[in-house]
């Protein structure tokens, strides 16, 4: 369980997610291991929040890959879609999720990505679908706490960091599974 707020403010965006890994029922404490869910890819951060398995994936993944370029909602679906097609073939320990109550023709990661850079701030969800915004967007366990926040304070005074450093704040303070040190890079 994570929370990862991206947002762009006065021409500026920043990405910044907690980190504390949750095994479970069990969460780590800082001083025994920190998570890092927010990798560089090319000229983009992509946080992860969902399964911890693909910050291994993707660290093996990533290298592998001529050009990484996520500028575009085109550019990161390819990406995506390219990752999805290797996940069966060159990780077999991922398997398709297949939810027996779910109706949709489409397959899911049961993972969602926030990437942040120059050109913005994207989210892809669990079945792919990219979708951009121009002020900010939060996923994980937290991202509800954290959308608040944003959404409260972002006609304010405060600038892109500190908005980010906020929402991960409040998901910290209000989501059991949120917790950690908050890690912030600029795009």
């Amino acid at each position: 369980m994570s929370i990862a707020v991206a947002v762009t403010k006065g021409g500026k965006t920043v990405i910044a997610a907690d980190s504390m890994s949750v095994f479970g029922d069990r969460k780590m404490p800082i001083a025994n291991h920190r998570a890092s869910k927010i990798m560089r890819v090319g000229n983009s951060h992509v946080a992860m929040a969902g399964w911890g398995l693909y910050e291994n994936v993707l660290a093996d993944f990533v290298p592998r890959q001529r050009k990484s370029s996520l500028a575009n909602e085109r550019d990161i679906f390819a990406f995506f879609m390219k990752l999805w097609g290797e996940l069966p073939e060159r990780y077999s320990l991922v398997n398709e999720q297949s939810h027996p109550d779910d109706e949709s023709p489409f397959g899911d990661m049961d993972s969602s990505f926030l990437i942040a850079n120059r050109q913005g701030i994207f989210h892809v969800a669990g079945n792919l679908s990219v979708t951009r915004f121009e002020q900010y967007y939060a996923i994980g366990s937290g991202a509800d706490y954290a959308l608040g926040t944003l959404h409260t304070l972002y006609g304010g005074k405060l600038d892109a960091e500190a908005l980010s450093k906020r929402g991960c704040e409040t998901a910290i303070t209000f989501d059991v599974s949120c917790g950690g040190e908050i890690d912030v890079y600029k795009a």
